[in-house]
């Protein structure tokens, strides 16, 4: 049963971005982001009344609490950066750079915290690199592109970092703290910095004009991220994380098919060979 769920975790992590790309055709992305935020909150605190870590919370020391709030800015920077991305580029271009986090993280930790790097994550890092790299193909001018469509690799690449930024300060001083209370006290941080982003960049007004069409597309990436969450934590209760882990990191394959089904977007032979570099560098993470 729990390889279904892990199934599901992937599933909806990767539908995830194309609801969102759904919902921000004409809606500005820091506005969905608040928006979605909204709901990936209340999954992320149904997450910690399921396993009953509620009354952790009064135990948290001021130190671990610092480092929390310091993840959650950075996981908002993370999904603002990411939802930019996805209004300006193509999903099958965003998401192989926000997947490369991954290497981000393995090379941060080795360089701030003395983490050592064994022979299969040192094959999935320049796996994964290499794939990255394969799957950024410029536009031609013919394609006929605005000027400021190029800045979403910018945006791109922010947030592998940001979520990078994510990992390494939950492992520097994150301790003694249930994983989903942790996760619902970081949306909660998200939550805060995705609203004052609309606030200082004067979109208030324009969370009242959101088609209804993209609204609706904008709550359901939040409601598969969730369902994402909750597939991915009952999976890993009866699954081993070795196996659990790695097929939720395949959501790659699931967003790059629906980014086919629903946008129509081609991958090239280059892309393809990237695609899969990327996939079998995942998998050499299992060992």
């Amino acid at each position: 049963m729990w390889i279904l769920f892990a199934a599901g975790s992937a599933l909806f992590a990767g539908v995830t971005a194309i609801l969102a790309k759904c919902g921000i055709r004409k809606t500005d992305s820091t506005v969905a982001t608040a928006i979605r935020t909204l709901v990936v909150l209340v999954f992320a605190w149904t997450m910690v009344f399921v396993v009953g870590s509620q009354g952790e919370i009064r135990n948290i020391g001021p130190t671990t609490l610092l480092f929390l709030l310091l993840s959650g800015l950075a996981t908002g920077a993370s999904w603002l950066c990411y939802f930019k991305a996805l209004q300006l580029g193509d999903i099958n271009k965003v998401v192989p750079i926000d997947k490369s986090s991954t290497v981000l993280t393995i090379l941060l930790a080795f360089f701030l915290l003395g983490e050592p790097i064994g022979l299969p994550q040192g094959i999935g890092v320049v796996l994964i690199g290499t794939g990255t790299f394969l799957m950024l193909e410029k536009r031609s001018p013919a394609a006929g592109c605005a000027p400021q469509c190029g800045s979403w690799m910018l945006y791109a690449f922010g947030s592998a970092v940001f979520a990078s930024l994510t990992a390494i300060l939950g492992k520097a001083g994150i301790q003694g703290v249930e994983s989903n209370l942790g996760t619902a006290i970081r949306t909660g941080v998200v939550l805060v910095m995705a609203w004052l982003m609309v606030l200082v960049t004067g979109k208030a007004g324009a969370v009242r004009q959101v088609p209804r069409r993209e609204l609706a597309f904008i709550c359901l990436s939040g409601v598969a991220t969730g369902a994402s969450w909750l597939c991915y934590y009952r999976a890993l209760q009866s699954g081993p994380a070795s196996v659990v882990v790695p097929i939720d990191k395949l959501s790659i394959l699931v967003t790059v098919a629906f980014s086919r089904l629903v946008f129509r977007e081609r991958l090239t032979s280059r892309s393809a060979a990237g695609l899969a570099l990327i996939v079998a560098g995942t998998l050499a993470m299992l060992f």
